[in-house]
């Protein structure tokens, strides 16, 4: 419940300060002027481009793709509904004398070998998306700058 709480208030505040996101003027009026929280986290990941056809760095866009500003803020509010429905799933099912074989009383589900494939498998979707991230595979790389943040631009490592 907690993850569907941190992820549908992250992809809707994303969607909030792209409503009130002025990108006309990226010198002097940036996006940390405007109150904006998210959306430089956001850039610092990568995510330069925006449906609305206007990228952070300037220069205008015909096809953002799937992984732009309103992209990510969408998936993030997907994936928040289906962490709601795994917590209310969770709910309902607390009482595990439900998965109890009634003839023997003993669990007839194996419960920390279910324990241990959800952990492999949230670990492997966490280590793939952060590798196909960074390294620009699947995914735009991630900003890269020079300490004064002078000649930023996205880049695979």
């Amino acid at each position: 419940m907690h993850t569907a709480l941190v992820a549908g208030w992250a992809g809707s505040m994303a969607l909030y300060e792209l409503a009130v996101f002025d990108p006309s003027d990226p010198v002097l009026d940036p996006m940390w002027r405007q109150g904006m929280f998210v959306i430089p986290f956001m850039t610092r990941l990568g995510i330069t481009n925006s449906w609305g056809g206007w990228s952070i760095t300037g220069g205008t866009v015909t096809n953002p793709g799937i992984w732009s500003y309103e992209g990510v803020a969408g998936a993030h509010i997907l994936f928040s509904g289906l962490c709601f429905l795994a917590a209310i799933w969770h709910w309902v099912y607390w009482d595990l004398e439900i998965f109890c074989d009634e003839r023997t009383g003993k669990p007839s589900l194996d419960l920390p070998k279910i324990f241990g494939i959800h952990l492999f498998l949230s670990g492997v979707a966490c280590f793939g998306f952060g590798a196909f991230h960074v390294t620009g595979l699947y995914g735009p790389g991630i900003w890269v700058s020079d300490p004064y943040g002078l000649t930023g631009k996205v880049q695979p490592l």
